[in-house]
């Protein structure tokens, strides 16, 4: 990739602006254009072996141009004048054979993000292929030094990506940063009783300097294998259910999806007109904020150019806002909320209590450590997935489970959410401690 370092490079914002002009040229009334450049750099290894090792280089052009209500897009991953000349006139084609919906267009041109702030995401890491090998090995060894019964490993990795994304469209408006993002994770194998289980952990984050150390990422990854060894099933019963915080990620996940404009246009969700709605506990409290300083889901604008901006989603468990971009608010007679492409670091307000706190108030239940298949349908809300974890009496966990699935309707399971625990993940778009459920089905012998 040409050189990044700039967080304004000409070179690029140039593209755009030959993009928008060829766009004029053939007839389109509207048009915009996102180009993404991205370097990375990859190396996985394997029982102390180099497995893979990776030089990432992508580039790639994305036009849409809009012929009264007909739309058109073209991509193209070469960025010559002819190229991007070709792939202009492309998209006008597709959008000459395109049905007219009066949907269509640019989002509104009072909303564009036309002063912006740096929010920190570019932390470059000057990594070369050795050292990256190094901390791979490194972490991996840890793990597999933990306890005698780790027997094998699917690997350690670690990742390095710096990435461009400039955005522009006929309104006159074009925005661009860089930003980075770096990874670290391992997962193993423990054997007990000619059983095996397998867990990992990981560590995330756009300044390197905030990652965890290969030695405890290794560790951590271990430590939750060897919890697992020995797992059991259980009988059918209905429990209260610990969702730990990586799983609770997910939970969270289910209602975005359910108020996404998409969804709801299509009339395919089960949080169809619940705008106003309580549907959390009183106290549930949950905001979008896409300024937090170097978060992995920060963004000055989203993939429309409209300026992010922090806002409440649940308010004392009511719902404020849906999660639209300017189509889909356009078809439900709304506003976009700067969410094309998604939210921007959506946050659960965590209550005072640790996971072990939470564990001695369910008292007798399941905690849940991982989920498995897709069984959750947006239209009705049911929800049925296989998990794994562990069984808790009097507030503390007697030993692992295994081949169970939990059931029960996401409607229901929101009104039923306990609490919320103090151990929130920073490593995601979604940051939520762990969250109690009241009562589910536990699917089992």
């Amino acid at each position: 990739m040409n050189d990044i370092s700039n967080p304004s490079p000409q070179e690029y914002y140039a593209i755009i602006e030959t993009v928008l002009e060829e766009a004029r040229r053939l007839g389109a009334d509207a048009a915009e254009a996102a180009l993404s450049l991205e370097t990375g750099l990859s190396v996985n290894v394997r029982l102390g072996e180099l497995e893979t090792l990776e030089y990432h280089r992508d580039k790639g052009l994305g036009v849409t141009v809009y012929l009264g209500e007909s739309k058109g897009s073209a991509s193209s991953s070469d960025l010559s004048r002819a190229a991007i000349a070709e792939t202009v006139r492309a998209a006008c084609d597709i959008a000459r054979y395109t049905g007219a919906d009066p949907c269509h267009g640019l989002a509104p041109r009072e909303r564009m993000a036309w002063d912006y702030p740096d929010l920190d995401l570019d932390h470059p890491w000057p990594i070369d292929a050795q050292a990256a090998i190094e901390r791979a090995l490194a972490c991996e060894s840890a793990a597999r030094d933990f306890d005698r019964r780790i027997v094998n490993s699917e690997g350690a990795s670690v990742s390095s990506h710096r990435g461009l994304h400039i955005y522009g469209n006929s309104h006159g408006f074009i925005g661009g940063y860089p930003s980075t993002r770096h990874s670290l994770s391992c997962s193993v194998i423990g054997e007990q009783d000619q059983a095996m289980q397998r867990d990992y952990w990981y560590s995330t984050a756009r300044d390197p300097a905030q990652l965890l150390a290969p030695e405890e990422v290794g560790r951590i990854a271990a430590e939750r294998t060897v919890a697992r060894l020995g797992a059991r099933r259980l009988g059918t019963r209905q429990a209260p259910v610990l969702f730990s915080a990586e799983m609770a990620a997910g939970l969270i996940g289910h209602f975005l999806r359910a108020i996404r404009g998409g969804a709801l246009y299509r009339q395919a969700s089960f949080l169809l007109d619940s705008l106003g709605q309580s549907l959390f506990p009183h106290w549930m409290q949950m905001s979008e904020q896409p300024h937090l300083p170097a978060a992995l889901g920060s963004a000055p604008f989203d993939n429309e150019g409209v300026a992010t901006r922090p806002r409440k989603l649940v308010d004392d468990g009511v719902l404020q806002g849906y999660v639209l971009d300017s189509y889909s608010a356009r078809r439900l007679g709304m506003e976009t909320t700067g969410n094309a492409g998604g939210v921007h670091n959506l946050v659960v307000e965590p209550g005072e209590q640790d996971r072990e706190a939470l564990l001695r108030e369910m008292g007798s239940g399941l905690l849940v450590t991982e989920l498995m298949g897709q069984g959750v349908n947006g239209v009705t809300g049911d929800y049925s997935r296989g998990a794994a974890g562990f069984w808790v009496e009097h507030g503390e966990i007697q030993f692992p489970v295994e081949e169970i699935t939990i059931a029960g309707n996401l409607r229901e399971m929101y009104r039923q959410i306990l609490a919320v625990g103090a151990d929130v993940n920073p490593q995601r778009n979604i940051r939520t401690g762990s969250i109690l459920v009241q009562n589910m089905t536990i699917a089992g012998e």
